[in-house]
């Protein structure tokens, strides 16, 4: 072995020790358990082992050249390839394979040494060498074991040994879907459960760093622009005539289910009570008092107009002129003295009102009628329905407008929740108990669909071209295992033979 396949030896043999496990209890694993499953249950060895084979695939062969490719298509016979590590075999894994390639060709040469030296030192012990032949042959015997049961091991990961079908071998191929709903079971179970994800988003202190995070000006500034390109995007996927049909439908959905008469028969009675009507009376009475002073002559010609044919024009002149001057005198007076009867029996007609809205039947059945045939009318729909425009132009210029009260005011509020959520421990563990609620909720009502999309991925992968891509990715680090399993046979063989010896002397 030359220093360049040394270096690349001592490179790759963590992650060689690392496979150890995971290849063996992989093949171990074949058995399929009491539910059709591989292993015995997902804590078991296949659990760990389909979780550890499917985690690696889409790294590097150990340190072994070549690009790490992202993303996962399937590549099932019933549907196309699609560009990923699962769908189509890039320069990369090309890389990896040559790789692999390499290390196959060492740790077979291992072997093959182990038996060359096998052969030399029978040949030697037979030809009456010294002792040493012994141990030379029995580390050498073991070293040739121990390699072929990894190979076995190995092997058995991606196809048949020696194409023979020998039952519990290419495991990955066959056992694909097992081992996809075994991993998907071991996420759901060691990733996906409440208690992992609250004792993560605990550690990690979501809150406190948003807060932070959010006091600094500049980041207000931004969230606050991004806030406001959102608005304006979805105000701009609105369709106008679905928003003012469902605003239209709303407000008369609301009005119609809604009786307005006791509501405000209670609002006219607290008007009248707190004399707040007397400003619209002395209103109307002085505007009347105005208007009789500035048209004298359309109060004479109404008079003399409705006057019978046969009575002189002067007593019309006179009967006109006496009208005028009580219509005069009684306005006036209504404006000058606030306690005229005439208001008073605007107060007992006003609160006599308010009464018979909130308790008498046939009032509010008027009222009713009134309400609907106003709503009823196109002019009133047309509005209802046109006033989303308004408010849609209104909140996209605020929107749109920096210096405007919508984004000045929200940028407030993002700066002193960012300042409050920074000090205030309290609020701090509100917030995150909210977020690990929600984080705990998304994932405890959705835990199977989240699996199911690994057990189905990996379903849907083809299985020969899957072997074929895991195998160009971890399979230069599982050949690490046939080269410890030849040291390490060798070593055992070595220590049994000796201690034999020893003991019978």
């Amino acid at each position: 072995m030359d220093q360049g396949k040394a270096g690349e030896a001592a490179a790759g043999n963590a992650g060689g020790v690392r496979a150890i496990t995971g290849g063996k209890a992989a093949a171990r694993s074949a058995d399929p358990g009491p539910n059709g499953r591989a292993g015995g249950g997902t804590s078991g060895p296949s659990g760990s082992s389909g979780a550890r084979t499917e985690a690696r695939t889409g790294t590097g062969a150990g340190n072994g050249a070549g690009s790490r490719t992202g993303g996962s298509g399937p590549a099932g016979g019933r549907r196309p390839p699609s560009p990923g590590p699962l769908g189509t075999f890039t320069a990369a894994d090309e890389e990896r394979s040559r790789g692999v390639r390499r290390m196959k060709r060492i740790a077979t040469g291992a072997l093959l040494l182990m038996a060359t030296v096998f052969v030399l030192a029978k040949w030697a012990q037979h030809e009456g060498a010294g002792a040493w032949s012994g141990y030379i042959a029995a580390a050498a015997e073991a070293g040739m074991v121990g390699a072929l049961a990894d190979w076995f091991a190995v092997t058995a990961l991606f196809r048949h040994p020696l194409g023979l079908r020998i039952p519990h071998t290419a495991i990955i191929p066959t056992k694909k879907n097992q081992l996809g709903y075994t991993l998907g079971e071991f996420v759901g179970e060691n990733f996906l459960s409440s208690d992992v994800v609250r004792s993560r988003l605990r550690a990690v202190g979501i809150a406190g760093r948003l807060g932070s995070w959010l006091a600094e000006p500049e980041h207000a500034d931004r969230v606050t622009s991004e806030l406001s390109t959102a608005l304006r995007g979805a105000l701009a996927v609105l369709r106008d005539s679905d928003v003012q049909a469902v605003v239209g439908e709303a407000i008369t959905r609301r009005a119609d289910a809604q009786e307005i008469a006791p509501g405000l028969g209670s609002m006219l009675e607290r008007v009248v009570a707190d004399q707040g009507h007397r400003r619209v009376v002395d209103l109307v009475c002085a505007r009347a008092a105005e208007w009789l002073e500035q048209h004298s002559d359309s109060v004479m010609e109404a008079v003399t107009g409705g006057a019978p044919g046969w009575t002189p024009r002067f007593v019309d002149r006179r009967v006109g002129d006496r009208v005028y001057r009580e219509l005069l005198r009684f306005v006036t007076e209504m404006r000058d003295m606030p306690e005229h009867p005439a208001r008073g029996a605007i107060d007992r007609f006003l609160t006599d009102f308010a009464a018979d809205l909130r308790s008498d039947p046939q009032t509010r059945e008027r009222v009713e009628r009134l309400k609907s045939d106003v709503l009823g009318r196109g002019e009133v729909q047309d509005l209802i329905s046109s006033s989303w425009n308004s408010v849609r132009s209104m909140i996209v210029a605020a929107a749109e407008d920096e210096r405007s009260e919508l984004r000045v005011r929200a940028r407030a509020s993002l700066l002193s929740l960012g300042q409050r959520a920074a000090a205030d421990g309290r609020l701090r563990g509100k917030i995150d108990g909210w977020i690990e609620d929600a984080a705990v909720h998304v994932v405890t009502a959705y835990r199977d669909e989240i699996t199911s999309l690994i057990t189905e991925t990996v379903a849907s992968w083809d299985a020969e071209h899957t072997s074929k891509k895991i195998e160009a990715h971890i399979g230069r680090d599982l050949q690490f295992i046939r080269l410890n399993g030849t040291v390490v046979g060798s070593l055992a063989g070595l220590v049994i033979y000796t201690v034999v010896n020893l003991v019978t002397g």
